[in-house]
This record gives C-alpha cells, sequence and structure tokens, in this order.
C-alpha cells in the first residue's frame, strides 16, 4: 500500500509495509488530510466488495504478505466494508499454515476488541498449526484464551490441545489437561479423548497404563473402540512383543469389529521389522480375505520387507498392485525396489518398472533416474544410461547427483571425452561440480595414465575455491607413484599448500602415503609450510 499527496510535485509517500514488520501497524487512529489517496495492494480492486469476495481474494492469494495487505486495506480503506469473524477466520487460517504467528496474535487482539462474536473453528485452527509448528505453550495458551472471546471451549479444542502435546512428544502435558478437563475447563472428555492419552501412554512405552485406562473407559461413560484397541497394539509392537500385540488382535475379532487398514498395518509392520516377513504376509492375506483394502501405507511397509530380504520381483508385483489402486508410490520406495531389482541383474525389468511410473503420472525424479543410471553404467550400458539421461533431461532439471552418476560411469568406462562433454553441459546449465565430480574426473585421468591432465583438473578446482578432500590427494599420489613420479609429489603439495587447499582432514594423507616417497620426508612438508607461512 502507498499514501500518496495528490497535489502537483509535492509527493508524500509511504512505503509498501511487509507482513512481519509494519503492515499492522498503518491505522486510521490518526486522521490523513483529505489530499491523500491510498493505492490498493493489488489491481484491479473491486469497486464492490463484501465478506465473502474478500475471503476469496485472501485464499486465493499465494503471497503471505499480499495476503494481509490485501486485508488491511479492505478494513480501513474500502468505504463502506466492515470485517466480520469469515474474513478473521480467513486471514489468520492462512498465515497459520505459512506459519507467520506473530500477526496472528496481533490478529486476534484486534478481532477481541471488536467484540466481533467468534466461533470455536477459528482457535482449533491456530491451536493445530501451533502443535504442527512444534509450539505446545502458545498452543495450550491459545486454548485457554477461548473463555475471553465469549466461548465455552468444546471437546473438540481439547482434542486438538492434546494432539498437539502429543505431536510436540510433551506426554505429560497430555495426562495433566486430561485429568483437569472437566474441573477447571468444563469439558467432559470422549473416547477421541481417552484415545488420545492412551497415545501418549504408549508413546511413553507405559502400556500398562495404557490398559488401566481402557478398563476405566466405561465408568467414565466413553466406550472404547477400534481406534482405542489399535493405539495399544502399536505400543506393544514398538516393544517388539508381537505376543501381545497379536491377542489385542484377537480381542478386536472377538468383539465382533473389523479391523481397518491401519490395523492390520501396525501389526504387518511389527513382523516385518523383526525379519518375519511370513507372518506378514500371513497377516495381509487374512485381510485381503476379510475385504479389507490395503493403503499406501500397507504398501509401503510389505514393498521395504520384500526389498529387505532380497525379493525385488515380489516388490516390483506388490508396486504393480499399489498403482492399480491408484496410490502414487514415495520415490524412496521406487528407489528401493528399482535398487532391488538391479542388484540382482534385472536392469531392463528397472527401466520398464520405471516407464510404468511414468504413465501412471508419477513425477520424474532425481534419486530413481541416478538410480538406475547408475546400474546401466556398472552394467556397461554407457550409451543406454546417457539416452536415459536425454530423455529425463527434456522434462526435468538433472540434479548434480544425476550429473556425478552419469560422468562417475563414463570415468570408469574411460570414455573421458564423454564425461568432459557431459561436465561442460552440466556448467552451462548452471550446476556447479563438487568434490567429488572434480575427484572422478581426476581419477579417470590417473586410470589411463594420464596424472598431468588430473593435476590440471585439481588446479582448476582450487581456482574455483572447491576445497579437494583426501580422496582427491589420495588419487593423484597413487597415481604418480604408480607412474614413478614421487619427485612431481613435492610439486603436487606445494601447489595444494600454497592455495589453501589442503583440510584438517588432508593431512594425514600428506604424512601417511608421502612420508618415504619425498626425499627428505615430513621434513619436505614442514618447509613447505614454512615457505608458504613468509
Amino acid at each position: 500500500m502507498m499514501l500518496r499527496y495528490t497535489q502537483p510535485h509535492r509527493h508524500h509517500k509511504i512505503r509498501p509495509t511487509t507482513l512481519l514488520t509494519g503492515v499492522l501497524s498503518l491505522s486510521t487512529s490518526s486522521p490523513l488530510p483529505e489530499s491523500y489517496t491510498v493505492t490498493p495492494p493489488i489491481k484491479p480492486w473491486p469497486q464492490r466488495l463484501y465478506p465473502k469476495r474478500l475471503v476469496i481474494m485472501i485464499t486465493r492469494q499465494q503471497n503471505l504478505d499480499l495476503a494481509l495487505q490485501i486485508f488491511q486495506y479492505a478494513g480501513k480503506f474500502h468505504p463502506g466494508f466492515s470485517h466480520n469473524y469469515d474474513t478473521y477466520n480467513a486471514i489468520i487460517n492462512r498465515l497459520c499454515r505459512g506459519r507467520a504467528f506473530d500477526p496472528v496474535e496481533s490478529l486476534l487482539s484486534e478481532l477481541r476488541e471488536s467484540e466481533i462474536k467468534c466461533g470455536e473453528n477459528l482457535f482449533i485452527t491456530v491451536i493445530r498449526n501451533y502443535g504442527l509448528a512444534g509450539r505446545p505453550k502458545l498452543a495450550l495458551k491459545m486454548f485457554l484464551r477461548i473463555e475471553k472471546f465469549g466461548l465455552q471451549p468444546s471437546v473438540r479444542s481439547l482434542n486438538t490441545l492434546l494432539n498437539a502435546f502429543v505431536q510436540t512428544k510433551r506426554y505429560d502435558l497430555v495426562h495433566i489437561i486430561f485429568k483437569n478437563s472437566k474441573e477447571k475447563f468444563g469439558v467432559v472428555p470422549n473416547v477421541f479423548t481417552c484415545n488420545i492419552l492412551i497415545k501418549a501412554l504408549c508413546k511413553k512405552n507405559d502400556v500398562e497404563r495404557a490398559l488401566q485406562l481402557l478398563d476405566e473407559m466405561p465408568a467414565m461413560g466413553t466406550i472404547p473402540n477400534v481406534v482405542t484397541y489399535t493405539t495399544i497394539l502399536g505400543g506393544y509392537v514398538s516393544r517388539g512383543d508381537m505376543g501381545r500385540a497379536k491377542r489385542i488382535f484377537g480381542e478386536i475379532l472377538d468383539r465382533g469389529w473389523l479391523p481397518d487398514a491401519t490395523t492390520y498395518t501396525i501389526l504387518m509392520d511389527g513382523y516385518c521389522k523383526q525379519g518375519r516377513l511370513i507372518d506378514a504376509i500371513k497377516v495381509m492375506d487374512e485381510m485381503d480375505d476379510n475385504g479389507v483394502a490395503p493403503n499406501d501405507v500397507t504398501y509401503g511397509v510389505m514393498i521395504e520387507a520384500y526389498c529387505k530380504e532380497k525379493k525385488p520381483g515380489e516388490a516390483r508385483n506388490l508396486l504393480d498392485d499399489m498403482l492399480l489402486n491408484n496410490y502414487v508410490p514415495s520415490s524412496a520406495l521406487c528407489c528401493k525396489v528399482i535398487d532391488g531389482l538391479c542388484e540382482e541383474g534385472k536392469v531392463e525389468d528397472a527401466s520398464e518398472l520405471w516407464k510404468r511410473l511414468l504413465k501412471n503420472n508419477c513425477t520424474p525424479d532425481n534419486a530413481i533416474f541416478s538410480t538406475l543410471i547408475h546400474w546401466l553404467c556398472k552394467k556397461g550400458e554407457i550409451w543406454e544410461a546417457r539416452k536415459l539421461f536425454d530423455d529425463f533431461e527434456q522434462g526435468t532439471i538433472p540434479s548434480l547427483l544425476t550429473y556425478n552418476t552419469l560422468i562417475s560411469g563414463m570415468c570408469e568406462k574411460g570414455d573421458l571425452n564423454a564425461a568432459g562433454r557431459l561436465w561442460d553441459d552440466m556448467v552451462d546449465k548452471g550446476c556447479a561440480p563438487n568434490a567429488f565430480t572434480y575427484n572422478v574426473l581426476i581419477k579417470g585421468f590417473c586410470k589411463i595414465g594420464n596424472v598431468k591432465e588430473g593435476i590440471l583438473i585439481l588446479e582448476e578446482m582450487l581456482n574455483k575455491k572447491c576445497v579437494p578432500d583426501k580422496a582427491t590427494y589420495t588419487i593423484l599420489i597413487e597415481g604418480l607413484t604408480d607412474l614413478g613420479m614421487e619427485g612431481e609429489i613435492t610439486k603436487l603439495v606445494a601447489m595444494a599448500i600454497s592455495n589453501k587447499g589442503v583440510g584438517s582432514d588432508s593431512w594425514d594423507i600428506f604424512l601417511n602415503k608421502v612420508d618415504g616417497k619425498l626425499e627428505n620426508g615430513a621434513a619436505s612438508i614442514d618447509k613447505l609450510l614454512l615457505e608458504d607461512g613468509t
């Protein structure tokens, strides 16, 4: 927003305010001269404005600065417009999601002074986001402020607060608030409240107290449900006590309840973590027999277990099922399956799997491509790796990891010309090489006996302020030694020291590998250091 004086040649401007500093201080408490006008923060600004339209404008605005400026301009400078609960709720919700809590506190103070009638949803939003941001004390403070706005906290806001405590691992606060909820806050806990406390107790590894609360629930007027038992089941699984976990699972069935996908998945995960894949498969078969569909977490647990047990074929089949059921696997999960297939020499199967992933709208990913390129290079199929890289480059910008993987494969194969061209392409596209990139190229030249070219690359590395590591000097010293060029090692050390290119982890390389190879051993290094210091 900008204030502009309208008299010719005499302009008074106020700089546009920013989100976390001055925008909230802009106030009409001091009347402005009539000759000032206010420029709207966005154009076009609607001539007619009503709360619903402002809510849409705030919600759709990606820039938090502008969202807040739109809100402030509407309330202070748009003729005839007044904020209501919906507009405050919209801006506070937007700011909370952006973790901009300072203006939220100011807006809440402003809202309280306005005497606008509030709804509890606004406070639930703030409490939840304080929890997600790891601020349990502020979440509690917000809960305690609800009454000051003329509202009675409900069990919904209580449960949101307790969930925030669980998220931030403040399990002690969960029990304290739960115990005082009725007397101090006038809120009667429900089954969800009890489930949250049971979850906190299980997170503390106090499953016995969780079981005690389970027995006390009917006397409190709450009936345990599948979630209650599933939470306790998860507590036993975390302990590795699969015997008791299975008994809790049996109790769920005995009560005539059908376990959901989460219950089955927790049990399967427990077996998988103990390496009991066959037991996990039995649970998944039972799940299928009972008509319970697996969710994305279920698939992830079993696919990872198959990969860990070196069964990539089964993992691939399950990944296909996952895709058929419209679940999008994570990049990490795809990498594990592809890595497992390639490790068994099934690089073509891995490539085919990736093509299927693309058809199912899985976003191209540098990590997956780097995995495929690594295995294609390892198999000696450099041309295939380059073709895959070129296809990938058409739709996505390759990462340094992807470049490094292909350059490394080319150098291993001895195709240094191709590696050099790819290097140039990488630099032209603004992707700066790191120590690993330099090292693979240096190693490639040393491998074919061209150590001098490797030293030239080291010089460039030093000029680009990329600090060599232990591997850099090890490769060059061993390369010079293999060629009987021990005399050149002194020059290498001198160049490294004079260019400040020796990190603390590299000195042991000089002292251990160079000692006995230089004419005067470590004394030569001392001399070089003295020369460099003078």
